[in-house]
């Protein structure tokens, strides 16, 4: 059996760091306000020159430098973005001649922040069956440059960051992803979305979002998606050493782990450093946890996302 085995992890953020009472002094807003409805202390913001596929790429180096691969080793790039650089061609192939490779698959996905959750899962796929080798799949947003700065309901909410994985092949070991599973819901697109596009409106668009339903559907469908990965790979709550959750919102993150009946510690928590980064968030929030020692080798891991689709999934990993 070929398994997908994560063997490095990368992130990279912006290099501006607003907070709360930042914000608060050009947003009708309070630290004390946000903080209460959301757990956000603090998000970055890309500035000039900072783009999705430079942070992405800056992510892919980490990964890569965490693996112990050189860039030439990579047969596969996936990126997965609601903020791409151009329309087209896809953010992945900028990322690909960033990092000097000449010749690789190289696409995009487009799942708002279950993004990485779907990219992840295509590159397991074309591991398993045998066209990719060594992968990179990337979370990657610049979302601040598709928020209403007049809409304190939604701006105060989401950042910029990436975040990276090194994906490779593994004969008959036990580690790797275990089980996965997507799901989509196109009924609920008024409910988060973008109000704009090249074949509707002809220009980029803001998000708008009705966020008290989005909460209600989130907690649902993340807790379901979870234990749907769990029971069928034969696990249980109980047997999970870490979440790595889409870090949207803390009461959401909360509210998940209560119904599923995990301690708060076992979920990793980056959301009130980096806020809402979309599909960067679940990749940049396992490299935190990587890099600071708490998921390590041999850890079931769970990752899960819901986003903009409405479009959710979850992934079981045993790190």
């Amino acid at each position: 059996m070929i398994r997908a085995v994560i063997t490095g992890t990368g992130s990279a953020l912006p290099v501006r760091r607003v907070s709360n009472a930042e914000l608060a002094q050009t947003v009708d807003t309070t630290d004390e306000w946000i903080v209460e409805r959301t757990g956000i202390r603090f998000r970055h913001l890309a500035g000039a020159g900072e783009t999705t596929s430079s942070l992405a790429t800056e992510a892919c180096r980490k990964a890569l430098a965490a693996a112990g691969r050189d860039a030439r080793d990579i047969d596969l790039i996936i990126v997965a973005t609601a903020t791409p650089d151009q329309t087209f061609p896809a953010t992945a192939t900028i990322v690909q001649a960033a990092l000097g490779i000449d010749d690789c698959v190289a696409f995009d996905v487009a799942a708002v922040c279950s993004g990485f959750l779907y990219a992840l899962q295509v590159a397991d796929s074309m591991i398993r069956t045998g066209n990719a080798r060594c992968a990179l799949v990337i979370g990657a947003e610049t979302f601040s440059r598709i928020l209403d700065w007049d809409d304190r309901t939604t701006c105060v909410l989401f950042g910029d960051g990436a975040g990276a994985i090194v994906l490779e092949a593994e004969q008959d070991g036990d580690r790797g992803i275990l089980y996965s599973r997507l799901h989509a819901d196109g009924r609920h697109n008024q409910l988060l979305y973008v109000d704009g596009g090249p074949s509707t409106t002809g220009t980029v668009g803001k998000l708008r979002m009705k966020g008290r339903e989005v909460f209600r559907h989130a907690v649902v469908n993340l807790a379901a998606v979870m234990e749907e990965v769990l029971a069928s790979a034969g696990f249980t709550a109980a047997d999970v050493d870490w979440v790595v959750p889409h870090q949207a919102n803390a009461r959401i993150l909360d509210a998940t782990a209560r119904k599923l009946g995990l301690p708060g510690e076992k979920v990793i928590m980056t959301v009130d450093q980096h806020a809402n980064t979309s599909a960067a968030s679940v990749p940049l929030a396992l490299d935190v946890a990587v890099r600071d020692g708490r998921v390590k080798r041999g850890d079931l891991v769970v990752l899960e996302a819901m986003g903009g689709g409405f479009t959710w999934g979850a992934a079981l990993v045993r790190f």
